[in-house]
């Protein structure tokens, strides 16, 4: 796979459709998704993309194959390096991809993102992959969200897991809420559980720097995996 960055001419020709028209085709009219999955197989440095991750590209579900190149033409040009110096530290290094960035999809619109990911071993036990997700957190008011927040009992323990989403990942308030919920969502256990186990492993990842990034991603997308069901 190639791995260059692209020039400011292929950049333009990826990511900008020539009328309205062809843009309308590619995304549709309805609501996209916020949060899509990826995966990334070392062994021939594939990509796979879910249809929500193509559609935060501008894509229709299976329009494109992504590849390195594609994927670094769609970051925003100050965030591109630090994006393509991340993919080749994991492919060198055998390491989940993860970033802040923003992605700027076929109709020229703005999406920032977080990537959370862990890796994928085989039956072996040998890492051969890394899955993860993308979580949009470009600021949309969800009033919903601050009223879902006050009904869950243990609001004290949810505002400290709010507050660690928001010192790693850079969040606000509201963004963190909704990266837990999402969690709580996906993995089909209560949020105040999943609050309290992150909350409780907190402690020993701040002796494990410096790869607190990568072992914070990983205790957010199996916190599940160690939780009783009640």
């Amino acid at each position: 796979m190639e791995q260059a960055i692209p020039n400011d001419a292929e950049v333009e020709q990826i990511v900008a459709p020539d009328s309205v028209a062809e843009v309308d085709a590619v995304i549709g009219t309805g609501t996209q998704q916020p949060i899509g999955s990826f995966r990334f197989w070392f062994a021939d440095q594939r990509w796979e993309w879910s249809d929500e991750v193509a559609a935060m590209h501008g894509y229709a579900p299976g329009e494109v194959e992504p590849t390195t190149t594609l994927l670094l033409a769609h970051k925003h040009p100050e965030d591109r390096d630090r994006v393509a110096g991340a993919i080749t530290t994991m492919i060198e290094n055998g390491e989940p991809f993860s970033s802040r960035h923003r992605i700027i999809d076929t109709a020229g619109y703005e999406h920032e993102v977080i990537a959370v990911a862990d890796l994928i071993a085989d039956d072996e036990g040998s890492v051969v992959g890394t899955l993860g997700y993308y979580i949009e957190i470009t600021d949309i008011v969800d009033e919903a969200d601050e009223a879902l927040a006050e009904s869950y009992e243990g609001r004290e323990t949810i505002e400290q897991a709010k507050g660690a989403l928001m010192l790693v990942y850079g969040l606000t308030p509201d963004q963190a809420f909704r990266l837990l919920r999402w969690r709580s969502q996906e993995s089909n256990v209560k949020l105040r559980a999943l609050a309290t186990q992150l909350v409780a492993e907190l402690r020993p990842l701040s002796n494990e720097m410096p790869n607190f990034r990568t072992r914070f991603d990983h205790r957010l997308l199996t916190l599940h995996e160690r939780i009783r069901n009640d």
